[in-house]
């Protein structure tokens, strides 16, 4: 049976990031809000529960998951020839809405889906999102709906489509809105902009006046 934890209240909040965390490191899903739409995460370290979550959507292994995580720092552990462009545009959006596609450390022992040795990865900017991952550092996270349907701006919306396959909730009111993360990829000299989203070409090239836009 989901339990449920309205973050707004300074109880139930700690009760739910505590229960959370502890559904996390038993492999089982959480639905967080953040900074864009909620979400449906899993422990990335752990292939079980990652393959629990693209289930939980109906989704394919052709799909990966995206990591989050609660620091610039983080990234240290987890990408390689991660380039001065791309730090700068660290500096410049996050915590925020941007994705960055980078090289991953090949001896990372995870298992997010067909990512061809790359990882998409965010710092989001909301705080329930970023106390349970300094909790339970990264997780593979994914918009919180069936796939095919609307990405959710309440927690109602998530529970309606992903039920009992989620251990906790954190309800946390509705989000900012539902524009996704713009998404770079930084693993090339030049970063190319894959997806325009909650930032445009020309607010990253400020930072990066070569970015290059995919067709």
């Amino acid at each position: 049976m989901a339990r449920r934890y309205d973050t707004n209240d300074a109880t139930d909040r700690i009760t739910g990031l505590r229960e959370a965390a502890s559904a996390v490191r038993r492999g089982e899903l959480v639905v967080l809000p953040t900074d864009t739409v909620y979400g449906i995460g899993a422990d990335a370290f752990v292939p079980e529960a990652v393959g629990d979550l693209l289930e939980a959507k109906g989704r394919g292994r052709n799909m990966p998951t995206p990591v989050v995580i609660p620091s610039p720092n983080t990234l240290h552990g987890l990408v390689t020839d991660f380039s001065e462009l791309a730090w700068e545009l660290v500096d410049a959006f996050w915590p925020g809405g941007l994705t960055l596609v980078a090289k991953h450390q090949p001896s990372l022992q995870w298992d997010l889906g067909e990512t061809g040795g790359t990882v998409a990865v965010r710092m989001p900017l909301h705080p329930v999102a970023i106390e349970l991952l300094t909790e339970v550092g990264p997780l593979a996270l994914s918009s919180a709906n069936l796939t095919g349907h609307p990405s959710p701006e309440t927690c109602d919306a998530a529970q309606e489509m992903l039920g009992d396959s989620v251990s906790v909730y954190l309800d946390g009111g509705p989000t900012p809105g539902n524009i996704p993360s713009s998404i770079v990829d930084v693993t090339g000299p030049v970063p190319v902009l894959l997806r325009a989203g909650a930032l445009s070409a020309d607010e990253l090239r400020k930072v990066v006046p070569d970015l290059e836009v995919a067709n």
